[in-house]
């Protein structure tokens, strides 16, 4: 997996995981605040977009992931 791969698995992660615990219909609700998580995971994507500056892409490369072709299919 590359960067790129990652970066959507942790972000799909993150997004779906904060609904379960935030929305009142889920049988997983905790607390509306979980909500927060979906707010800031879809405010850095937005920005990275823009800057090109990824906090999990920085922690990726220290680990050693390399960088690859952005796919879309």
């Amino acid at each position: 997996m590359t960067t790129n791969d990652y970066v959507r698995a942790f972000a799909g992660a993150f997004v779906l995981i904060s609904l379960a615990l935030g929305v009142e219909a889920s049988p997983l609700f905790v607390s509306k605040h979980f909500l927060w998580v979906t707010a800031f995971v879809g405010a850095n994507l937005f920005q990275s977009a823009f800057t090109g500056v990824c906090p999990l892409v920085n922690i990726l490369h220290k680990l050693g992931v390399k960088d690859g072709p952005a796919r879309c299919s």
